[in-house]
């Protein structure tokens, strides 16, 4: 077998890739690991290019979407994605050299359920709906006053991850 230096660059190349995309990682509300390779590799293929380094996707119950909904947005009712950014978690000391902490994205699975239901398919495409629309926001868009670039975004990478639709578009629909 070659060694390291007689490798081709083009391979060490594409490992560094891989290495600084973004890593994405599925939780509960009490920040058990949940096993959901589909929706964390999904995530991370359709990701826009700047999107590098580590999010949190934790599936909560509606009830605890509504405290959080309450506490940081002042509004008492379950909302279905909350975003937080990473800007000042201590959790951004925790990984990788190299690696940077985006934030969290919070998703009320039972308005997830709720929602697939409602426009015609199931939770896992909600989930993949919501997260990539959670992520958008972690890389700073803002559909309520960025004329139409997050929504233009959203539909570009929700076509390239196979999505019919997207948050923003049935919202205004």
């Amino acid at each position: 077998m070659p060694d390291a230096a007689s490798r081709p660059r083009r391979r060490l190349s594409r490992v560094r890739l891989r290495r600084s995309r973004l890593r994405v990682s599925v939780g509960d509300e009490r920040g058990r690991s949940l096993a959901m390779p589909a929706l964390a590799g999904w995530l991370a293929r359709v990701a826009p290019d700047r999107a590098r380094g580590r999010v949190c996707i934790a599936l909560v119950s509606d009830r605890r979407a509504r405290e959080l909904n309450c506490t940081y947005r002042r509004r008492d009712y379950a909302t279905d994605v909350l975003s937080f950014p990473a800007s000042g978690d201590p959790r951004a000391a925790d990984v990788p050299a190299g690696e940077r902490f985006l934030g969290d994205i919070v998703i009320a699975r039972g308005v997830a359920v709720r929602q697939g239901r409602a426009a015609g398919h199931g939770e896992r495409t909600e989930l993949r709906i919501l997260a990539l629309h959670g992520l958008l926001h972690l890389l700073g868009y803002d559909h309520e006053r960025d004329n139409g670039t997050m929504q233009r975004m959203e539909q570009r990478l929700r076509r390239k991850g196979g999505l019919r639709e997207g948050l923003i578009e049935r919202a205004r629909g």
